[in-house]
């Protein structure tokens, strides 16, 4: 079946496994907004590559300045492409730093740290009594979780007003009892495990993914779907215009639709949900710094501060004693979202990616 969708935005985080493309291009040029190259000895200043906008201006407001005004570190923020991990490596292998750490998820470790070299540090950090507290799924050797992502199934309160709203992959499915515009994104992440539990598979056994189930799975679906999006921007430009009811999407971008005043909700059942950790560059003389600065910044109070700039995914759950209730709800490890929701399994991913992309494009043109 053939599928169209507008045209793709501009890059951005949110799509988060975008890390196996990243590995595929490989020799992608590197364009780096901020340069700076290290010499051997330690500096009293670290460069953080991070997510650019909203989070940029939190981490600065929330981490960095009162880092730096604690310790006497000044912390640079870098936006950059998502899950960089052409330019960490290249940095590494040149021995030239122009980044000391990087915000990155646990694909993008993965595969920076297997295949015979280790591209970032072990952080060393899993004693520390405040690193303690993170639960062991946000860890990882070479990273500490600071925020979860997710996807989600959104849709418009005013399509369903008077009538059954969706709660379930399974209801954004049943074209008969919710009937409404759809739109689904137009690549196997995330479309695979939502295909899957729409046709009934549990989260806990939906990795290892049935293809054969899944693209079956899509093939009921696939002529009921009326947008296959390519990025977050096109999402939340059609929230807000209602030109769909409903959408498999990254959580940030309804978050987005509500607070500029559309009528959409979040169903949190079934959430797809993913880790961004702070990571240390290998070979950086400022690794001790990083981690100063990773013990502050896992601090439960001021990591809850984020939400007063995004509903974050707060991975220090003593964190939410200082968020109000009505905040707490809409952040993605809020006890009551996260526990019905499929934790990505990154590791499988790493070994099937080539093939659910080889899979889903050849669907994609039958």
């Amino acid at each position: 079946m053939k599928l169209t969708s507008p045209a793709s935005s501009l890059p951005e985080k949110p799509g988060r496994r975008t890390a196996v493309k990243t590995v595929v291009a490989g020799t992608a040029a590197l364009a780096f907004p901020f340069v700076w190259t290290s010499g051997r000895a330690a500096s009293k200043r670290i460069v953080v590559r991070d997510d650019g906008g909203i989070y940029t201006k939190a981490y600065d407001a929330v981490f960095y300045r009162p880092f730096t005004e604690k310790t006497g570190i000044e912390v640079v923020g870098v936006q950059a492409n998502a899950e960089p991990t052409a330019q960490i490596k290249s940095m590494v292998e040149a021995g030239s730093y122009t980044w000391d750490m990087a915000k990155i998820s646990q694909p993008a470790i993965l595969l920076l740290t297997t295949g015979g070299k280790e591209y970032l540090e072990r952080h060393g950090l899993e004693a520390d009594p405040t690193i303690a507290k993170i639960p062991q799924q946000y860890m990882s050797p070479f990273g500490v979780g600071t925020n979860v992502y997710t996807t989600v199934l959104a849709y418009r309160t005013d399509a369903f007003k008077g009538r059954k709203a969706p709660a379930s992959w399974a209801d954004f499915w049943n074209v008969k009892d919710f009937p409404g515009r759809r739109a689904l994104r137009k690549y196997p992440f995330d479309t695979v495990e939502e295909s899957l539990m729409a046709d009934g598979v549990p989260t806990s056994q939906v990795y290892p993914c049935n293809f054969d189930r899944a693209f079956a799975s899509l093939d009921k679906i696939a002529k009921h779907v009326d947008v296959w999006w390519t990025s977050g921007a096109q999402v939340e430009q059609m929230l807000g215009s209602g030109e769909v009811d409903m959408v498999a999407t990254w959580v940030s971008r309804p978050q987005s639709a509500i607070a500029n005043g559309a009528p959409v909700a979040i169903v949190w059942n079934q959430n797809i949900w993913g880790v961004d950790n702070w990571s240390i560059l290998k070979g950086t003389p400022n690794a001790d710094a990083c981690r100063e600065f990773i013990k502050f910044a896992s601090d439960p109070k001021r990591q809850a501060s984020l939400v007063q700039y995004f509903p974050a995914g707060l991975t220090q759950p003593d964190a939410f004693s200082y968020v109000k209730p009505d905040v707490a709800k809409n952040c993605p490890t809020f006890p009551e979202n996260i526990k019905t929701g499929l934790h990505i399994d990154a590791k499988y991913w790493q070994q099937n990616q080539s093939v659910a992309l080889d899979r889903f494009n050849r669907w994609v043109l039958t």
